[in-house]
């Protein structure tokens, strides 16, 4: 696991860890101090209760109409649309020391960010100076003075519209309506990327990987970074407890849209969690398939996204897949799968009706759109085939080395079997070019031979009689015994 760690100062009192080395109980802790915002993940600080707060901001927030979680509680705010009284925690990065992103009011003098860390700053508008310079305004709510932050250059207009905001600062509003509607709420994970805190007193982590679709529950929530702020504990039905910092609204984040995609896409709050019960539209029967294991009892076509292409494949049967997600599709009884395969990685999707009763309601609906139909629970029997034979199955190849049970799973029964006046076991097949598939098993059951024989009809009694092909005897490798031969429709 990669390991990184941020030497911060000390946080407050009320997060020391007891004489005896024991974690303290959880306290209840007021939300309007700097050290109710610091959290950490279980064995290393006491999980904090946190208390119901809203701000004047986000009651405002909360009156816009709107239809879903993020859009209704978490509207983005450009800086043109600040409101003073806004609060925000100064938690600056590495490169943040270098450069001093505040100057006290009263002196004109840069404060070093390492002197503000954690210090809570409330939103007083901002002025033109008549130097043209603009001053963004603070109060520190820890110490009582006044703060600003000089713009780099231009108007408060000219800057205000970007993404660029106030460096160092971690939207605080955010966090409230975060502790104030998602604590201790049971929610899936929907990345197998998280973190564990590994300093008490510092911001040292480790990345941990736990399955996809994982139900958790909040414990507690705090600030993050600037980028993502809002900090979510929450813990599994085994006690293990990690965390994820997300965006949520994204005021102030200072980073565009189009780079919370690909590796930032967890850090999203719709990246990394999904709610359960009344608010998921998946029923609790059809959760229980999410990271199962399945794999195609027949040949069913999906699609695929290869090259920012999305394009319909057909996949073989016995080809295992992970459920890695299930969404319902509006206003349908069918249901979006992705589906992960088990030895490729690839991610195909699959839409699926989960009852058979389904099929006589829906339009159109046929076998293949039956979940039931198309797959079937576990790694199936293939699960002790090596990759060549599992590849050869899927194609309907037979090979040599193949089991009688293989060769079942690759071409099906044969239409006869027989001893020929060698002793040796063959199986045909027919196949729909006038051909016949001959496998030879040796003593030990395994296949020795597989190959076609061309059949000719005898004149005089009509009867179908078959003349082994010169590639019957061929096993040289790369000859036919070598690669198997397709069964045809």
């Amino acid at each position: 696991m990669m390991k990184r760690t941020i030497v911060l100062l000390g946080l407050t009192s009320a997060f020391c860890l007891m004489a005896n080395g024991q974690d303290q109980p959880q306290q209840p802790v007021s939300p309007t101090t700097s050290s109710s915002y610091i959290v950490k993940t279980k064995g290393v600080k006491p999980v904090v209760k946190a208390t119901k707060v809203t701000t004047e901001g986000q009651k405002k927030e909360e009156e816009a109409e709107a239809t879903d979680f993020m859009g209704k509680n978490f509207r983005y705010k450009s800086m043109c649309d600040w409101t003073e009284g806004m609060r925000f925690m100064v938690v600056p990065e590495k490169y943040d020391m270098l450069v001093n992103t505040f100057c006290d009011a009263a002196t004109g003098k840069e404060v070093s960010s390492n002197r503000l860390r954690h210090k809570i700053m409330v939103y007083k508008g901002h002025v033109e100076k008549t130097s043209g310079r603009v001053h963004v305004n603070f109060t520190c709510e820890d110490d009582n003075k006044n703060y600003y932050y000089e713009l780099p250059n231009g108007t408060f207009d000219d800057y205000c519209f970007g993404k660029m905001g106030v460096p160092t600062l971690a939207y605080l509003g955010d966090v409230d309506t975060a502790r104030k509607l998602l604590m201790n709420q049971v929610m899936l994970t929907r990345t197998e990327f998280f973190r564990e805190d590994t300093e008490w007193d510092g911001d040292g982590f480790n990345e941990v990987r736990y399955p996809k679709n994982k139900v958790v529950t909040v414990k507690a929530i705090g600030v993050g970074t600037r980028s993502f702020p809002v900090k979510i504990i929450v813990e599994d039905d085994e006690g293990n407890q990690f965390y994820q910092n997300v965006a949520m609204s994204k005021i102030n984040s200072g980073m565009r849209d189009d780079e919370f995609s690909v590796d930032n896409e967890k850090f999203l709050f719709q990246g990394s969690f999904e709610f359960t019960g009344g608010e998921m539209a998946v029923a609790s029967d059809i959760k229980s398939y999410l990271n199962q294991t399945v794999h195609t009892t027949v040949s069913t076509s999906m699609s695929s996204k290869g090259s920012g292409k999305v394009r319909d494949v057909k996949v073989p049967r016995f080809t295992g897949f992970i459920i890695d997600e299930i969404n319902p599709v509006k206003e349908s009884p069918y249901y979006t799968l992705t589906l992960r395969e088990t030895e490729t990685r690839r991610i195909y999707y699959k839409d699926v009706l989960f009852k058979e009763e389904d099929l006589m309601n829906v339009r159109d609906a046929t076998q293949d759109d039956y979940f039931g139909h198309i797959f079937g629970m576990g790694e199936g029997a293939l699960r002790n085939t090596s990759l060549e034979t599992r590849t050869a199955i899927r194609e309907g190849r037979v090979i040599p080395g193949m089991s009688e049970d293989e060769v079942m799973m690759a071409v099906g029964e044969p239409f006869q079997k027989q001893t020929n006046s060698e002793g040796v076991r063959e199986w045909l097949y027919t196949r729909s070019n006038g051909v016949l598939l001959v496998v030879q098993f040796n003593a030990k059951g395994k296949v020795s031979k597989a190959g076609g024989r061309a059949v000719k009809t005898n004149a005089s009694s009509g009867k179908k009689t078959s003349k082994t092909s010169k590639k019957d005897s061929d096993t040289r490798p790369g000859g036919t015994m070598k690669t198997g031969t397709p069964l045809e429709d």
